[in-house]
């Protein structure tokens, strides 16, 4: 009965860390449709600014600084989001890996008895950081996306005011 208890605490022990994997996995592919978002985006801001390059800023020179001022800085924006995503997703692949590098040591440490028992709880809380560092970048991210519509909302709400 001992040998069964110690066989299902080690599988529970090992089972741990795969509900972070599943958690880091589920924001895996979340940040990725919102990285391609941020694409779809930058894309049509580059039509903008293609359009723009071609209008003849003598209508309107004012106006026409204002847009260009806008789509510069919506690109800026939207290299950062992109930046923020790249090293959050980077953190959660990361993270997937040592999670999964943590679940096999346990399995190690429990077959062999191994004298380095220290290394699976510290490669445990070492995934556990880089997932609270990923959903820390998500969230700084989050922020700016929101930062981002703010301005649109109000750069579309002056041009219908003024038409």
């Amino acid at each position: 009965m001992l040998e069964k208890l110690s066989v299902v605490e080690v599988l529970g022990a090992m089972i741990t860390p795969a509900v972070l994997i599943s958690a880091s996995g589920t924001l895996v592919l979340s940040t990725s449709n919102r990285l391609n978002r941020v694409v779809d985006r930058v894309r049509v801001i580059a039509a903008q600014a293609e359009k723009l390059h071609q209008e003849a800023p003598q209508q309107d020179p004012a106006g026409f600084e204002t847009r260009k001022a806008l789509v510069r800085m919506y690109l800026v924006t939207l290299s950062a989001r992109a930046l923020l995503l790249r090293s959050a997703m980077t953190a959660l692949y990361l993270a997937i890996g040592i999670l999964v590098t943590t679940s096999i040591a346990v399995g190690i440490d429990a077959t062999l008895h191994w004298r380095y028992s220290w290394v699976p709880v510290l490669l445990g809380l070492t995934g556990t950081g880089v997932l609270l560092y990923g959903s820390f970048l998500l969230v700084r991210e989050a922020r700016l996306a929101v930062d981002s519509l703010m301005q649109e909302t109000a750069s579309a709400r002056e041009a219908v005011e003024k038409s």
